[in-house]
Parts: structure tokens; sequence; C-alpha cells
């Protein structure tokens, strides 16, 4: 297992510096957009009523005009979107990517896309998506909902869903409440602040400020100390397997496809990560095609070639 992305294990770092993005279909031709924080795992959605460059844009200017500008947008390139609904996969892989970067008007942002057929390199979101689309199904009264009432939805959801505990929850002892992503948003859970008199003099103001601070360490601290060891943790694949190399006959897992009809063909290039593993690779298959998979997804073959 390799190790976290930065993005993941950066503390006092603002909410969204690290975002997620995904689509999902919620009725044609209405689409939810999740933004997922990969810090603080908090989330944020918005409506998109098209699945077109300009409405993908206009659904990032308004989650950047809410939560500011991130440093890192991640997104799938559209063939492993959340539910299988043939239409979006169509839909999305026709949408000029390009465009939404330009048009975005991030300069300063930098954007990934997580190759085909990887859903785990994007499972900081994907797991969201799940858990936002369960609330929704609790809460919903009608499937055809008006604007108004389906953007009301998304909203409790997102509110809820911030709500939720990210570290332990104690039963059994006395101990303060459990860390959650509304602590970093709105300074609580429930984003409940107790009522005070207004106390504008310098002493009382210079205080506040320090005590504002001391409390927004105090949520980092807790994140690093409760938090952050459940991120480290390794439960499976402690031990090293044999890397692929270039010009390896491999064949290409595909789930769409029954098993003896998998793509067959030849690594052509390896592509490694930060910590020098290697987590994707190009496959050219006998037809010439070149493609993108990650590593999990390609079998290698044990053929030797014929001695001469």
């Amino acid at each position: 297992m390799g190790e976290l992305p930065a993005g993941r294990i950066s503390p006092f770092t603002r909410p969204f510096t690290f975002v997620g993005i995904d689509f999902w279909l919620w009725w044609r031709p209405t689409w939810g957009v999740l933004f997922t924080c990969w810090t603080t795992r908090a989330i944020h959605i918005e409506v998109a009523h098209a699945m077109t460059p300009s409405a993908c844009i206009l659904t990032i200017r308004n989650f950047v005009g809410r939560r500011g500008t991130p440093n890192e947008i991640f997104s799938d390139q559209g063939t492993n979107l959340v539910g299988a609904h043939q239409e979006l996969k169509e839909t999305w892989a026709e949408v000029n990517k390009d465009a939404i970067i330009e048009g975005s008007g991030l300069p300063y942002t930098t954007w990934h896309f997580i190759p085909p057929s990887a859903p785990h390199f994007g499972g900081a979101w994907e797991r969201m998506v799940q858990t936002v689309k369960r609330t929704l199904q609790f809460i919903r009264i009608t499937d055809r909902p008006s604007d108004a009432v389906l953007q009301n939805w998304f909203i409790e959801v997102e509110s809820i869903v911030n709500s939720r505990p990210l570290t332990d929850v104690p039963v059994d002892r006395e101990e303060e409440a459990p860390l959650t992503p509304n602590h970093f948003l709105l300074g609580s859970s429930a984003g409940i602040k107790p009522l005070t008199l207004l106390d504008d003099t310098p002493p009382f103001v210079r205080n506040s400020w320090v005590t504002s601070q001391r409390y927004a360490d105090a949520f980092w601290k807790k994140w690093v100390a409760s938090y952050l060891p459940t991120l480290t943790r390794r439960s499976k694949w402690h031990q090293p397997a044999k890397p692929l190399q270039e010009g390896d006959l491999a064949v290409v897992v595909d789930a769409s496809l029954p098993r003896g009809c998998w793509p067959v063909g030849r690594i052509v290039k390896l592509v490694p990560s930060k910590d020098g593993t290697v987590r994707r690779v190009l496959v050219k298959t006998a037809r010439g095609k070149v493609l993108e998979r990650p590593a999990i997804k390609v079998a290698a073959l044990d053929i030797q070639p014929k001695q001469t």
C-alpha cells in the first residue's frame, strides 16, 4: 500500500484546499455535483442542470465563491463515475475537460485526472457519493421535486453529512464531543455558538482574537491526535508484489466484458508515483490501441520469449 496523498494529511490548512469532484445523475437532466475536502472530509453539494462545459464551470464557480479557491482538484475521466448509468458516462465523455479548466478561471489551481477504470484512485470522494445518495433516500418525499426543493434537500444532506463524527464516539466514559467536519467549517458540530454580550473594547477584542485562534488550533490538534492515526493504518498489502515491467505481455481486466474476452497487449510505458511504485501503466493491444489502466487491473502473463 502506498503513502497517502499530501492532501489527506495536511493539518492547519483551509478546508477545501484539496478537493475531489464527482457527478451523479439525480433525474434527467439534473445532476448532483459533490465537492469533497480531502483533509477535513467535509462536503459541498451543487446542482447542475446539464452536463455541458458551461454548466460544469458554473457549479465550480459557485463552489469557489462560497468555499474559496482550492490548490488542487481531483476528478475521474468520466468512464468510472459513480452509478453505472450509461447516459451519464457517455455525456461526461463528450465534455471538453480542457474547456472546463480554462473557463473556471483558476490559474493557480492544479488539476489531476485519475486513470480510467480506477475508482479506487478516487476513493476519498467516491465513498462520500454513496453516503450522500443513501441520506437522500431517507429524506426525499417525491421523485420529481422542484428546483428549490431539490436545492434544499442537497443543503440539508450537506449539513447532515458534515456533522458526522470523524473520531471515536465516547460511550462508556466522559469525554468531549467527537470531531466533525463542521468543527472546521462552522466552529462546532451543529454550528451553534453561545450567545455573548458585545464588548468592543481593545483588550476584549485582542483577547477574543487569541481565543478564536486557540479554538481553531485545538480542532487541528485533535485532528492530528485522533483522526490522522486512523488514516495511516495498514490492514493489507504488507508484502511488495513483483512489479510490472515494460515489454511484459499482460491481460487488461475489464469488468464490462466476459473474462475470456479481456484484451491482451504489451506494456509500453510505466507511470511511477512519487514513491517510485508503479500504480498505472500504458498497454498497447493487438489492435494498436493504447490503454491507460491502474496496475491492479493489469495482470502480467508469465510467458518467456523463445530462445533463438
